[in-house]
């Protein structure tokens, strides 16, 4: 260019203007040229990763990307138009700006491959902000304690996968069609940089510090611009954006939920908080059992080592003759303990087996006493021999767990073979 051995015919053609709507049309260019913008957001993300002092590092951190940005954006923007590039589905404006200007050699493939590079690198750059921001959301109770979580490689991996599955659902949602991505993308920026510039004007208007008034100004103009953007992707892109307008209400509903759930439990947890336990005064244990086993007895061993007022045995029957039978032979196995059998209708294990636990509780709450249901349970040698059984002790063990005043106790016994 500077040369000038670039042949005239090159210059971008001047289409036809058209009245009435040339501001418009400026604004939605505005609002499609400041899609460039995001990401900028990530600095102020990273403060508490900058050395002392973070506040001003960051901010000449921030001064030299903007400045770096406005030149590559410039430099883009002039070359396409003096080249006579035009957007195209098959190449990109970079690749033809290089061809153009290098030609097919080795500098074009090396602008083609470093894009490819800083491309992958921006991808990455949400796996290293979201677990970060996640897990500030999560100490101050907007989303599950799990993101402050770190993995096994001393990174937020709860974060990450959920960024990941994110990520697929989006993807397939907009069938990989970048155009689509990018305005939802945009608007999911500047309508937290509308916010956090609106909020710093009120917090301007409200303190009032030395020197606010340049400040003030700063934020609206940043408020003003972030809202004019904003505006022009619902106005131009609605039919890519809208799904923001029922995501962003419900994923905010979810948060305060969140929030006010853990206020909840640190409520009822808390010593200052909390009613006076009422002492326990004594122990009734209730052992289901579905035999006559080493599981059982093993479970019954356990039990008795409690120091219970009193150890229960209780076999839920399904027909009169097996009841009958078992009873007789428990009473020669474990006379010392306590059998008792219910007959099962339909059945059913669970629905007998609660219900005398719940008249046993019942009636030990009178008393002050607790009731401890002891829960045999056999242990497969190898994992997948747990779908040849029928698991009622991990069925027993959940609908019990909702049960108030009632201890769960699993024994497990290890098969050998």
């Amino acid at each position: 260019i500077l040369t000038g051995h670039v042949s005239p015919t090159l210059h971008a053609p001047i289409g036809t203007p058209v009245a009435g709507i040339s501001l418009f049309l400026l604004l939605r260019a505005f609002a499609s040229g400041s899609s460039a913008l995001t990401g900028v957001e990530a600095i102020s993300n990273a403060i508490p990763n900058f050395k002392d002092p973070a506040p001003n590092n960051a901010a000449k951190t921030l001064l030299a990307m903007g400045a770096l940005l406005a030149v590559l954006f410039s430099g883009i923007v002039f070359l396409a138009y003096y080249y006579g590039v035009t957007p195209s589905k098959e190449v990109t404006v970079v690749s033809q700006i290089a061809e153009q200007t290098f030609g097919r050699n080795f500098m074009y493939y090396f602008i083609q491959g470093t894009t490819a590079l800083i491309l992958i690198l921006a991808a990455n750059t949400g796996y290293s902000a979201f677990p970060l921001l996640a897990v500030n959301l999560a100490k101050d109770k907007f989303i599950p304690r799990m993101f402050t979580i770190r993995g096994d490689r001393l990174g937020y991996s709860n974060g990450i996968i959920i960024l990941g599955v994110a990520s697929i659902i989006l993807i397939v949602a907009f069938q990989g069609q970048t155009e689509h991505l990018i305005p939802l993308y945009a608007v999911g920026v500047f309508i937290p940089f509308t916010l956090s510039q609106t909020g710093m004007v009120l917090k301007w208007l409200r303190e009032k510090p030395e020197g606010w008034a340049l400040r003030l100004t700063v934020n609206l103009i940043g408020a003003v611009i972030s809202f004019i953007v904003m505006s022009m992707f619902f106005l131009t892109k609605f039919a890519q954006v809208w799904s923001i307008l029922i995501f962003l209400p419900v994923i905010i509903f979810l948060f305060h939920r969140i929030k006010k759930h853990y206020d909840a439990v640190g409520d009822q947890l808390s010593l200052k908080t909390c009613e006076p336990l009422i002492p326990i005064e004594g122990n009734v244990i209730v052992v289901p059992v579905a035999g006559m086993t080493h599981v059982v007895e093993n479970s019954l061993n356990y039990a008795k080592s409690l120091s219970a007022d009193q150890v229960i045995a209780v076999y839920v029957a399904f027909d009169r003759e097996e009841e009958k039978k078992f009873e007789e032979k428990w009473k020669k196995w474990q006379p010392e303990v306590r059998l008792v059998t219910l007959h099962s209708h339909y059945r059913s294990i669970i629905q007998p087996l609660t219900k005398f636990i719940d008249t046993v509780q019942y009636k030990a709450s009178e008393s002050n006493y607790r009731v401890t249901v002891v829960i045999p349970q056999f242990i497969p040698k190898k994992g997948w021999h747990n779908i040849l059984h029928n698991q009622s002790s991990l069925l027993i063990r959940a609908y019990l767990l909702y049960k108030r005043n009632v201890v769960i106790t699993t024994v497990p016994y290890h098969l050998k073979k």
